[in-house]
């Protein structure tokens, strides 16, 4: 597995439990991310393989289950799929550790 270690502490899926989801993460996007706009403090979009529709918005409503605060919005856009993901203010920190994780997992130029 690899160290990703973006999950937050307010997290209620069991602590044995968070380390597989960061890598089903980090696996979707070795897989299939294109590219990652940071359009502001709480919000990221991730261009991802179109193929990986169903795989991203499930594991996206697996995550919302959990930590309640990720809001995910799926777009199709010139044939990838767009996942944005939005949080809170006091969540931005997550979502830069999540951004970071996922370029490093792509191993997009600047991670």
């Amino acid at each position: 597995m690899t160290e990703l270690n973006w999950a937050p502490t307010s997290c209620t899926i069991p602590t044995v439990e968070q380390p597989l989801r960061e890598e089903e993460f980090a696996a979707l996007f070795r897989d299939a991310l294109t590219g990652i706009v940071r359009s502001d403090a709480t919000t990221a979009v991730f261009r991802l393989h179109s193929e990986c529709k169903g795989r991203a918005r499930d594991l996206a409503a697996r995550e919302t289950s959990c930590c309640s605060f990720f809001t995910f919005a799926f777009d199709d856009r010139d044939g990838e799929l767009a996942m944005t993901i939005t949080v809170p203010e006091a969540q931005t920190m997550v979502l830069t550790a999540l951004v970071d994780a996922a370029a490093r997992a792509a191993q997009l130029a600047g991670a």
